[in-house]
């Protein structure tokens, strides 16, 4: 009975030694060196013009937080950004791309979803200033290390087969140039179907987005997972 008591005392004691030696090395365990508590974190900035910012969709229903949203039940810890802005062109949007960027807490790799054009398109803007535009926007996060998906987007067949021709190819060749991934069509699934959209048939409703979510989501986990890859990469590990 006493050598049990000797034994268990000195197993407890072995225990707690070894308890608070766990407590003090958890960081190092649970995050190796390299790597931080935030390493898994991403802040994805959706970045983009109304079809972005949520144009007549109800609060909590934008195309941001639909994705935020599947991304939370999908168990990714992400914060996704609105960063939309209506009417936007190509050029407004480079215009304020620095300032989509100034909010980037230190330790967390920042992600972007760029979609912009729509707008270049419905006002006949020259493919090649939407071209030029879109060029240095992914030169500057490229620069900026910030992982990119472009979203491409399509000209309406009205403007003629030329124009149409010469717009759609912007995205995949910009895509090419930067090594960037590319979504070729935000509006997949949901352009032409009037269920799906506004009354306007430009702007997606609340189901529509849902169906952009639904699409973009493996674009977007892949974007996510090269992001993070990336961050091991530059902490050297």
């Amino acid at each position: 009975m006493i050598a049990w008591l000797t034994i268990s005392r000195r197993t407890a004691a072995r225990l707690l030694f070894g308890l608070v030696a766990l407590v003090a090395a958890g960081p190092f365990l649970l995050f190796p060196a390299g790597s931080s508590a935030q390493a898994e974190e991403v802040r994805l900035i959706a970045f983009g013009d109304s079809l972005v910012h949520g144009y007549g969709l109800p609060d909590g229903t934008s195309f941001p937080d639909q994705l935020q949203q599947a991304l939370d039940g999908a168990g990714e810890k992400v914060t996704v950004v609105n960063a939309g802005n209506s009417g936007d062109t190509s050029k407004a949007g480079l215009a304020r791309l620095d300032w989509a960027l100034a909010d980037r807490p230190e330790g967390i790799p920042v992600a972007m979803i760029v979609e912009l054009g729509a707008n270049d398109t419905l006002r006949g803007l020259p493919p090649e200033q939407t071209y030029a535009n879109l060029d240095q926007i992914l030169s500057k996060l490229s620069q900026g290390n910030v992982q990119v998906l472009l979203a491409g987007m399509l000209a309406p067949r009205n403007l003629g087969n030329d124009y149409a021709d010469q717009f759609d190819a912007i995205y995949p060749d910009l895509a090419d140039k930067h090594g960037v991934a590319l979504y070729p069509f935000f509006l997949d699934g949901v352009a032409l179907e009037p269920q799906l959209n506004q009354p306007d048939g430009i702007h997606p409703n609340a189901e529509g987005v849902a169906v952009i979510v639904d699409r973009i989501m493996p674009s977007v986990l892949e974007l996510l997972a090269q992001t993070r890859e990336n961050a091991k990469e530059d902490q050297g590990g």
